[in-house]
């Protein structure tokens, strides 16, 4: 048992997409050295003073790529650790090193936080060697050992659990546009199937016509033309979204009927505060960017019901304008909802638009309540 969890451990793979080195990365560095230049200036009682300065001085940048490269900072970090600790060996076991070297407790973090689980085992080695020495070279109180331990273990357990917090939330999110291809991909299907019906009873037509109405037969030639080039153009698209998803089952397509734009105003049975408006050209739109406008104002009145507080109306305005279909959901009220929240419902809605060559955005209105805007392209893309 224990062998599997270890051969687990090291088959874990680093996180992916650590963060790049932004500008807080650069003034928490550049605090500790300022804080390090002032205690070598300031406080002639350190011991092994110079040691100390240059110790710090060097280890204190390797912060900056403690995600991107967490081993190596992590032995960058504590080997100067280790470098502390040879007076305290030769001499007489005083503490030596600046206060600003406590900055290192973020490395043992971002080891379990960022690396692979070959290099987390390996960092913790690397640690555990300055901290033993720490434990055998110094007269430590009993409580202050404990507390010191109780430090870096809450070090490494915060890493590991942002982590599989990560790693939840990332298949949680993996799930919902999964969810929405399938969605998407079962649209698409009831579309391609309703052209290859159209093109079958035009071939049929064509058949029973052919031999009394040759230019009859050529007008059904013409038919069958632009249905077979929709239905290519709709399989495409099918395909695509199916292999960007690599998640809709076949055997889970389900034939229901689609809602769409017409079928908007079922939306005010869900309260008396909704509204809904309709304006420009609507008419002739793919059936999936149809449904896709249904869908997104159904999540977008849900959650205003849902969540906002004191709404007196919650508006649902389609616009046909050129080349695209435009939304806006909208409620007046005091949204229970944190500016910086990104529910599941709206990242599904996101991801629909994306896949359809669009946008979709939400978030709290500047002359108040919440809004959802979104834009699709008249034509699916393929």
């Amino acid at each position: 048992m224990i062998a599997t969890f270890v051969r687990s451990i090291l088959a874990e793979p680093r996180a992916p997409d650590p963060p790049a080195r932004g500008w807080r990365d650069w003034v928490l560095v550049g605090a500790l050295l300022a804080t390090a230049a002032g205690e070598a200036i300031l406080r002639p009682d350190v011991p092994s003073r110079p040691l100390a300065t240059v110790v710090a001085l060097l280890v204190i940048p390797v912060l900056l790529w403690r995600r991107t490269h967490p081993l190596l900072a992590t032995a960058v970090g504590f080997g100067g650790s280790l470098v502390l600790y040879v007076p305290s060996i030769i001499g007489d076991g005083v503490d030596v090193g600046l206060n600003s070297m406590a900055a290192v407790l973020l490395l043992p973090y971002a080891l379990y936080r960022w690396a692979s689980g070959r290099e987390a085992l390996i960092g913790t080695a690397i640690i555990a060697v300055p901290a033993g020495l720490s434990l055998a070279t110094t007269e430590t109180p009993f409580g202050e050992v404990i507390g010191g331990v109780t430090v870096l273990v809450a070090a490494f357990a915060l890493g590991a659990a942002m982590r599989y917090r990560a790693v939840a939330r990332r298949r949680e999110v993996q799930q919902v546009r999964a969810s929405e291809r399938g969605e998407l991909a079962r649209e698409l299907h009831d579309t391609v199937a309703h052209h290859v019906s159209a093109i079958a009873i035009q071939a049929q037509a064509g058949r029973a016509v052919a031999a009394v109405d040759p230019a009859a037969a050529v007008e059904v030639l013409a038919v069958i033309e632009a249905e077979a080039s929709r239905t290519l153009h709709e399989m495409r698209t099918m395909v695509r979204v199916l292999r960007d998803g690599e998640a809709a089952d076949a055997e889970q397509v389900d034939y229901a009927p689609q809602r769409g734009i017409v079928d908007l105003d079922e939306l005010t049975r869900m309260s008396p505060l909704v509204r809904v408006h309709r304006s420009g050209d609507l008419a002739g739109l793919p059936h999936p960017v149809e449904v896709a406008v249904y869908r997104i104002c159904q999540e977008s009145v849900t959650n205003a019901i849902r969540h906002s507080l004191n709404a007196t109306t919650v508006s649902v305005e389609v616009t046909g304008d050129g080349g695209v279909v435009g939304l806006r959901v909208h409620d007046d009220g005091e949204s229970a909802r944190p500016a910086t929240s990104l529910g599941y419902g709206l990242l599904g809605m996101a991801e629909r638009a994306k896949l359809l060559g669009g946008a979709c955005q939400a978030g709290p209105d500047p002359v108040g309540g919440w809004t959802v805007e979104a834009t699709l392209p008249r034509e699916v893309p393929q």
